[in-house]
């Protein structure tokens, strides 16, 4: 399943190191919709870390 642009964004700046709370405050959301979407990007990809998404995504 594709991410939409909004996860593909989130999961990119994920990927580069950032933490849900400094995605949250680039995106202007809250860092409960960032946990979310990090929640169905891991589901969506099949990842079940962050370093695992970071290696998906380089």
């Amino acid at each position: 399943e594709e991410l939409t642009p909004h996860q593909a964004r989130i999961a990119g700046l994920v990927a580069e190191g950032a933490t849900n709370r400094e995605v949250a405050a680039r995106m202007l959301i809250s860092t409960r919709t960032v946990d979310h979407h990090m929640r169905n990007i891991f589901a969506k990809l099949g990842v079940r870390s962050r370093v695992e998404l970071a290696k998906l995504m380089h």
